[in-house]
């Protein structure tokens, strides 16, 4: 391939990009919250307007446009030889008072590229697709990754039925609302796809500190969501000596100390994260009896990520003989990490360094439906900076000229694949 195709298609991305900020905007008005950020739960009034409208420029692209029984919308560019599909998107959800970029830039940035791609030129060899998966946040139901589970095949019927909103209505149930048939769960799996990239905001700060431009995503990490109860005595805090308690709060104190330092020690990119605590009786004058915290772990390597995980377990059974009191640890989540296909790591990789676009390889700390979609599926992620690395929050922010150069990447991949 020459080198004026190489910069072809960034060119044309630079002088044209202008309509992915006006996709972004339009796309980040539905769901749109008073005080700011969005809400777009899957199957929600606001999330049906909002596919209707990524539908929408899905066909003014030139796209054929369908929508599978779960609700993943699709958009595909035909290919002149057939064979060979080649697919880019990302989740059409939010969290609550989260921001336009997180997922939705993922889809526009595919449907960008695709249109520009046809626009200079013309159709590929290979189809190419954008996908705007129906959910990946899990802001409504109680289970995550429908749209990238019903793609490969790993989405229990059952669950359709079994997990239910806080009103009550199941996912088979607000799906038919909005007009999907979840009985075609089955026809919504995709064993077509030659490959899977997905564009997403880091959502961490590393990339905009190191001022480059674009990170390479290795693999996502895996997690482990514990749930620790510590369980001592109630006493009187005026008549109870301070050698004779039984403070379950004090060894939950001394064991969220030890959480923190464990991943320290240990270095990048281990983390763990006490995110929620409650005790009882929870009286200014009674010594506590039981405290429950949540422990988040997480790290891309499964022996260290277990080795993480060992010495926390280890940690609050410490704690919580030191002061006299007992200690129940529960598992509540299990992921391991999701390598991303070396192949597609390594197109990204060399495409980035023709393009001239500065880059580094990352491993990503939050979970993506790119971890689902890698079990089957040849897949790689690239990145673009998040402004002091907010995201989840209406603080969620990244300047257009900081994200056409991924969308330059992404395009000249999905030109190397398909045409």
């Amino acid at each position: 391939m020459s080198q004026v195709n190489q910069s072809k298609i960034y060119d044309y991305v630079k002088q044209h990009g202008s309509i992915l900020e006006e996709y972004l905007e339009t796309l980040g008005a539905f769901g749109q919250l008073e005080e700011g950020g969005i809400i777009r739960p899957v199957y929600s009034p606001q999330w049906l307007d909002a596919q209707k409208q990524v539908a929408e420029w899905m066909n003014e692209a030139g796209l054929a446009v369908r929508t599978d029984g779960i609700g993943n919308l699709w958009g595909k560019l035909e290919g002149t030889e057939g064979g060979k599909i080649f697919a880019s998107g990302s989740h059409l959800d939010t969290v609550k008072g989260g921001g336009k970029y997180d997922g939705g830039l993922g889809i526009l940035s595919a449907l960008v590229a695709l249109r520009f791609l046809k626009e200079v030129y013309g159709q590929p060899r290979y189809s190419l697709e954008v996908v705007a998966l129906c959910e990946e946040e899990g802001s409504r139901f109680n289970k995550t990754f429908l749209g990238s589970r019903a793609i490969t095949g790993t989405l229990p019927v059952e669950e359709l039925d079994e997990n239910v909103d806080p009103a009550g209505i199941s996912i088979r149930q607000a799906a038919i609302e909005c007009g999907f048939d979840p009985s075609q769960l089955e026809a919504a799996r995709r064993s077509d796809l030659d490959g899977f990239i997905e564009l997403h905001i880091e959502q961490g700060r590393l990339l905009d500190d190191a001022k480059l431009e674009v990170g390479i995503v290795q693999a996502i990490t895996g997690t482990r969501h514990l749930g620790v109860t510590f369980e001592g005595q109630a006493d009187h805090a005026g008549t109870t000596p301070m050698d004779l308690r039984k403070d379950a709060l004090v060894a939950a104190a001394h064991a969220i100390t030890r959480i923190q330092a464990i991943p320290l020690q240990m270095g990048r990119p281990a983390v763990a994260t006490v995110g929620k605590l409650s005790l009882e009786p929870g009286a200014t004058n009674i010594v506590p009896a039981l405290v429950h915290i949540t422990v988040d772990i997480r790290h891309s390597d499964q022996a260290k990520k277990e080795r993480l995980i060992s010495e926390i377990e280890l940690a609050c059974r410490e704690a919580a003989a030191s002061q006299g009191v007992t200690v129940h640890i529960e598992q509540h989540q299990d992921r391991v990490p999701a390598p991303m296909t070396p192949a597609i790591i390594n197109l990204l990789q060399e495409t980035a360094d023709e393009l001239g676009i500065t880059n580094m390889p990352m491993v990503s700390g939050a979970g993506h439906d790119s971890q689902v979609m890698v079990e089957q599926i040849p897949t790689g992620m690239i990145f673009v900076p998040s402004i002091a690395g907010r995201s989840h929050s209406r603080a969620e922010y990244t300047p257009l000229q900081e994200i056409l150069p991924g969308v330059a990447l992404l395009a000249q991949a999905l030109y190397k694949l398909a045409y």
